[in-house]
């Protein structure tokens, strides 16, 4: 699918940047448009939502919500969103409206784990081995294919670690596929990996692609703990991971932030694990150790604004708040080298992301 309506000038201060969700993502890109002049509306469910504390405006409604998106669409120059799981369907409409980036053929690829797989593996960017798996019996025949231990997943909606299971080769178990509610699913060797890295890259509307540096990605619970830069990967690892970041950037004619998560084995090899096209969780640190940070850059691009610098002039940890964790806060601003973002959620749930920190170490000669 192609983007219906462009944007055939940058924007101006004062003009109206559209969000389609309103979570901490919502709210941290509605405080980059402010600083950069534009107001925003955001469209969320919630009328408490995080980004209702900045936004110029929130429409109240679901992401499907086809008069909702209607007058979002009415109200804005642009529109984007900050999470990958929004209805094809209707956004597809409201594209014809107004420009919606990033387009909605990186909406398509990444909401469907198995469309992700067979679109990067269809443009020579190597995953894991995978099959798709519909029913009981096919996962049994895909265990037999792949061998080894192997990873379930839902094949959408699938997110922190939910979604998805191990699946051990010495375990007999035949009920994965109905313990993860029978429905569509992929099936995934458990690739032996030294780390994990993150590539968070930008391309404006005409091409130009800039990549922060990588980081290093630290999960617990299958929920994303730390994410460390500079990663403890050469150059040449670090040139191939913005490459295919790049590489992807490109097929899919994408305006606007991306984030590209990666297995890194121990002679450097990248496999892809998945792509999420809007700004992301281990990009946080670029608030810190960045000019421009990733959501800035986002917003930059979208607005048809040139790409600010990605040159890193800090080396830093960015640490997830998850839970409790938040009451660490009155801690956390004694340390002098640290930058706090609360995301202003009034409700402390276990697993939920309630904040982040960053830890930042200047880098000589910068």
């Amino acid at each position: 699918m192609t983007q219906k309506t462009r944007l055939d000038q940058p924007l101006k201060p004062g003009a109206v940047i559209g969000i389609i969700g309103g979570g901490q993502l919502g709210r941290m890109l509605a405080s980059a448009a402010a600083r950069l002049g534009f107001a925003t509306v955001v469209l969320d469910p919630d009328p408490a939502c995080p980004a209702a504390q900045l936004a110029s405006r929130v429409i109240i409604g679901s992401y499907g919500d086809t008069a909702a998106l209607a007058e979002l669409a009415k109200a804005c120059d642009v529109i984007s969103y900050e999470f990958e799981n929004v209805p094809i369907e209707p956004v597809s409409r409201i594209a014809g409206l107004r420009p919606v980036y990033p387009p909605v053929q990186a909406l398509e690829v990444s909401q469907d784990r198995v469309v992700e797989k067979a679109f990067l593996n269809g443009i020579g960017i190597a995953t894991a081995p995978w099959r798709a798996v519909d029913d009981a019996q096919e996962l049994a025949h895909a265990r037999l294919d792949l061998g080894g231990d192997c990873i379930l997943k839902t094949r959408r909606f699938g997110y922190d670690g939910k979604g998805q299971m191990t699946l051990d080769a010495a375990d007999e178990r035949d009920d994965g596929f109905e313990a993860l509610g029978s429905v569509a699913a992929i099936l995934e060797k458990k690739i032996p990996f030294e780390r994990e890295i993150s590539v968070v890259a930008a391309r404006d509307l005409q091409g130009t692609i800039r990549c922060f540096d990588p980081a290093e990605n630290v999960h617990r619970a299958g929920i994303l703990h730390t994410s460390t830069v500079p990663a403890s990967i050469s150059a040449q690892t670090a040139d191939q991971a913005a490459d295919i970041a790049g590489r992807i950037l490109t097929q899919l004619d994408y305006t606007g932030v991306i984030g590209v998560e990666f297995f890194v084995s121990g002679d450097g090899a990248l496999l892809v694990n998945e792509i999420a096209p809007r700004v992301h969780n281990s990009g946080h640190w670029t608030e810190a150790a960045v000019t421009v940070s990733q959501f800035e850059q986002h917003i930059r691009a979208i607005a048809g604004l040139p790409l600010g610098s990605t040159q890193r002039h800090s080396d830093c940890v960015m640490q997830n708040l998850i839970g409790d964790d938040v009451l660490q806060t009155d801690a956390l601003l004694q340390q002098s080298d640290l930058m706090l973002t609360l995301y202003g959620k009034a409700e402390v749930r276990a697993g939920r992301k309630m904040g982040h920190f960053t830890v930042v170490h200047p880098r000589p000669n910068h």
